[in-house]
């Protein structure tokens, strides 16, 4: 008995709901960064949050689509379980890495926002200074 179409529906499932999962964690912790970058624009800071959750969607969807596909005869259960380890074992690896790239993407912003904020601005024209030698 081929076990390849098993070995494709569990793949799908959990690889789809890993990455629903993943997404809405990001998106519900990851709306106190963006906050913060955008400097208390809430509208602004979950239209953004928003479109970062799509393109977390359509990227790691999209590869799991990709690879999908398998050349391997899966007669016994025991392939079908190596099978599925590696392929789960690379989507769990392409989710951390976007995760990681996110955090570190907005921490990034979150410095800089900062760094913007520490900053004193110029001081108003005090006074006129007649030139040298007049």
């Amino acid at each position: 008995m081929d076990l390849t179409v098993v070995a494709y529906v569990i793949y799908l499932l959990v690889s789809i709901g890993l990455t629903i999962w993943v997404a809405r964690t990001l998106s519900r912790n990851g709306r106190v960064f963006i906050g913060d970058v955008l400097q208390g624009n809430e509208k602004l800071a979950d239209a953004v949050n928003q479109l970062l959750v799509v393109g977390f969607y359509l990227v790691n969807i999209g590869f799991v689509a990709l690879f999908l596909s398998s050349d391997e005869v899966m007669a016994e259960p025991r392939d079908l379980f190596e099978a599925l380890s590696v392929k789960l074992g690379v989507v769990l690896l392409v989710l951390g890495v976007m995760h990681l790239g996110n955090v570190w993407v907005l921490n990034k912003m979150r410095r800089r926002g900062i760094m913007e904020r520490q900053q004193t601005p110029p001081l108003a024209p005090q006074g006129w200074t007649a030139p040298a030698g007049a």
